[in-house]
Formats: C-alpha cells, sequence, structure tokens
C-alpha cells in the first residue's frame, strides 16, 4: 500500500485526505493519505523519503522552507515555495500546484486567461497565483495594501506591474480576471474590492473557500461577473498533486464531491 501525506502546523482540519482518499477509491488504489506535524520541513521530507513515503504535500509554515530540501522544478523555484512533493529515485522533487491550482480553476470555468489579470495580494499565494496567471499567456496587475511588496513581486513575474489597492477601480475596468489572494473576506463579512468596480464579463475567484460564498463572490455575481470559489482552488491543486504522483489522470467529480462535503 503506498502512503501519501502532508505536512504542515497546524493539519488537523485539513480537507486534503478525504479529497485524496476519494481519488484512492475511486480508481481503485491501494493508498492512504495521511497528516503530520514536524517540527522542521526538511528533517520531515528526508524521513518520509527513508521510510518509502510516495508522495507529500507541504503546507503553512513550511512552503518556503521545503525549498531547501528538494530539487525543486523551475516554477516552484521560481515562486520560491514548494506544496507538492515527488519522491524520485535520485531524491525529492519540489513543485508549486497551487499556481496550476488557479489556472485550471478559471479554465474549469470556461475562462480565457489572454487578457489582462487582477492578483489582489502579493504574500505566498499572491505570488503563486500572479506567476501562474503570467505563465498561462495573462498580462499581470498586483494590487496590494503595501505597495512596494506589490512593486517586488510585480519585478519577478514576467510583464506583470505593481499597485496600490486604491487603483483597483481602473484596473478593473480594462480587466478579463480577478483573483483575491489575501485572506479578506474569512473572518468578516466584507471584500478587498469595491462593489462598484465589478462588472459583467469579469472572471473573479476568491481563495478563500471558508466561507464558500464570500462577499467578493456575492457581489460579484450580482455585477454579473462569472464566480469561481475558493473549493475550485483548492481541488485543482490536490488534482495536479494527485497526477503528479500517480502519472494518472484524477477522477476530478469524485475529488470534488468528497472536498465539498466537508465544507
Amino acid at each position: 500500500m503506498d502512503v501519501y501525506g502532508l505536512i504542515g502546523n497546524p493539519v488537523e482540519h485539513s480537507l486534503s485526505p478525504p479529497m485524496h482518499e476519494a481519488a484512492y477509491d475511486e480508481l481503485g488504489i491501494e493508498a492512504r493519505y495521511v497528516t503530520f506535524e514536524p517540527e522542521a520541513a526538511a528533517p520531515a521530507i528526508e524521513a518520509a523519503e527513508t521510510l518509502g513515503v510516495a508522495g507529500l504535500n507541504v503546507t503553512i509554515p513550511f512552503k518556503q522552507d521545503a525549498l531547501e530540501a528538494v530539487e525543486p522544478d523551475d516554477l516552484a523555484a521560481r515562486i520560491g515555495a514548494v506544496n507538492t512533493v515527488a519522491f524520485a529515485g535520485n531524491g525529492p522533487v519540489g513543485y508549486n500546484t497551487d499556481a496550476v491550482g488557479a489556472v485550471r480553476a478559471l479554465e474549469a470555468h470556461g475562462v480565457a486567461l489572454d487578457g489582462e489579470a487582477v492578483v489582489v495580494g502579493a504574500g505566498g499565494a499572491g505570488r503563486a497565483v500572479a506567476f501562474g496567471l503570467a505563465d498561462a499567456g495573462a498580462s499581470v496587475r498586483i494590487a496590494n495594501r503595501t505597495v512596494e511588496r506589490a512593486h517586488g513581486l510585480a519585478e519577478a513575474v514576467p510583464g506583470a506591474s505593481g499597485h496600490g489597492l486604491d487603483e483597483l477601480p481602473a484596473l478593473l475596468a480594462e480587466a478579463d480576471v480577478l483573483v483575491n489572494a489575501t485572506s479578506v473576506g474569512m473572518e468578516e463579512d466584507r471584500s478587498p474590492v469595491p462593489a462598484e468596480a465589478l462588472h459583467e464579463g469579469l472572471a473573479v475567484l476568491d481563495a478563500v473557500y471558508t466561507p464558500i460564498e464570500t462577499r467578493l463572490l456575492s457581489d460579484a455575481a450580482a455585477a454579473g461577473a462569472t464566480t469561481v470559489d475558493g473549493a475550485w482552488m483548492l481541488l485543482y491543486q490536490g488534482v495536479e498533486a494527485f497526477e503528479r504522483w500517480t502519472g494518472r489522470d484524477a477522477p476530478v467529480e469524485s475529488m470534488n464531491a468528497a472536498l465539498r462535503a466537508r465544507l
């Protein structure tokens, strides 16, 4: 039986185990998905490889530290964070499926990514999303409360530009895609984006998935925009990890049903 897992702290409320185990059950794969709360990333990854663990996901606070314990692929190296580890014959290889998760979530809803995309937030999630969208062909505009962080990230992302939150109305007037990569809307009923800046023809992805319908998504729906809740990004980062590990197409519908049953 193969064992896959998640390292982070805390991980007791993770939605990854039911999502991945639903995939194993659907495809008849003899495997289990377990969680670990180590004190550090590097020794945990080394121990997992020694014990024959087939693959790991990595979450807060270890995504940056894991980068130093693996051979990252190009995207993970550019983002500066690893959230998926595969154990190849010549050592652990690191990937960042958060970036791919955002792109696949939007594409699954028929959203074209060859126009202008606005990313709100320049932290870890914003960094992954910005690189993912740029690689998919979008012209990325990064808006952040601290404008210096937006400029710093924009310098690393090809073709991107950095802005303050006060510029959002002007940016969104020309945008095709909006992604909220901050935690605004998770703990309270508010949005990082003025409702009047949203419009029909815009596709809006909120990385927040609790609640599943945030104030931003509610405002976007009222404006006639396409809405994509954060559970889709969570789903597709897991789908990407599963496919990296197993080399098989993930049973997306089964994984989605298991995920949403826990939300």
